[in-house]
């Protein structure tokens, strides 16, 4: 060994040392910080264990289960990847609900998302009275979980249904239309109600995310430079507003994601053509009719997948906000 060879070892030993160094006494920081904290660390273990066992521990259980075969009445056997080979390869139905749900959660999520901010930056606005008016007439159509079961109504396919009988009147149409039966309505019909029922509890978020707005920063803004209001919600308004924005965020892609009680409900289950088919109707058809809980295990990990890269990918945009 020569000599630039030992100098090469010994730099690398020293900065090793040097990282573990600092990792020691990172640890020891955190460690600190935990022991002075203890009390809210005590506050928070209830919900904290409640969280776990409702939450994290079945998310491990369902990924677990998606490598095995299981019917809940043996006990599961280890398959490895044949569930997601027949689900990729195999099971045709499949894809046709995730290209649904995909295209759903392109239109749906980025649309609602805005539509919520645009009502609640018109809103905030108003004056206080009037605000809060328009703020339970936006949301009141998710108060209620069957809210959206009038749209049964609006789109029969007899001449009562609302959408028929004015297109009639307007000689628009001279039979009446079977919207629910027909695959080539279900998922502009499916997008349409879904934008109606968007505006939830991210809409609130939004409110409230306006409400919170120091106005100090406005006068401060047109100081240093700010003309119009456009600059003002780029550079002031919206930077305030990012936590609120990631829980906007985060609740529409989800609800994007998770559609199935609104496709079932609409068009029956399964639907004409599975025109209306989405990756949760698939799931519960294997989780809840078929019991094949390994299969629908491995159902459910590719859409929590999709869910988790889609919110890293806006985390990604919203820290660019205001730049």
């Amino acid at each position: 060994m020569n000599i630039k060879e030992k100098k090469v070892k010994e730099k690398v030993k020293i900065k090793l040392k040097n990282i573990v160094d600092n990792r020691k006494s990172k640890l020891k920081k955190t460690w600190f910080l935990i022991k002075l904290n203890r009390v809210y660390y005590y506050m928070m273990a209830p919900f904290m264990l409640l969280f776990f066992l409702f939450t994290i521990l079945p998310v491990l259980m369902s990924m677990v289960l998606s490598f095995t075969y299981f019917n809940m009445l043996e006990a599961p056997n280890f398959v490895f990847v044949e569930n997601y080979i027949r689900l990729f390869l195999d099971d045709d139905i499949f894809m046709v609900a995730l290209q649904n749900t995909l295209v759903l959660a392109v239109i749906t999520g980025p649309v609602s998302y805005l539509l919520a901010f645009i009502f609640a930056w018109l809103i905030n606005e108003l004056p206080r009275r009037i605000r809060s008016l328009m703020t339970l007439i936006f949301y009141a159509p998710s108060l209620s979980a069957a809210a959206f079961t009038i749209w049964l109504l609006i789109f029969s396919g007899d001449v009562y249904g609302y959408a028929n009988a004015h297109l009639m009147n307007l000689g628009i149409i001279d039979e009446p239309i079977l919207w629910l039966q027909n695959p080539d309505y279900a998922l502009p019909i499916l997008i349409l109600v879904q934008l109606w029922l968007s505006l939830g509890v991210g809409f609130l978020a939004f409110i409230a995310g306006l409400q919170n707005v120091d106005k100090s920063l406005y006068e401060a803004g047109a100081i240093d430079g700010i003309k119009n209001r456009w600059q003002e919600l780029w550079f002031i308004t919206l930077p305030q507003m990012r936590p609120q924005l990631m829980f906007g965020a985060v609740m529409q892609i989800t609800g994007a994601f998770a559609i199935g009680m609104l496709s079932k409900t609409l068009f029956g289950f399964p639907s004409v053509d599975y025109a209306a088919h989405t990756v949760i109707n698939h799931l519960d058809d294997f989780g809840s009719i078929r019991y094949e809980l390994g299969y629908a295990s491995a159902i459910a990990t590719v859409l929590f997948l999709f869910m988790i890269f889609t919110n890293k990918f806006i985390q990604r945009l919203l820290i660019k906000v205001g730049t």
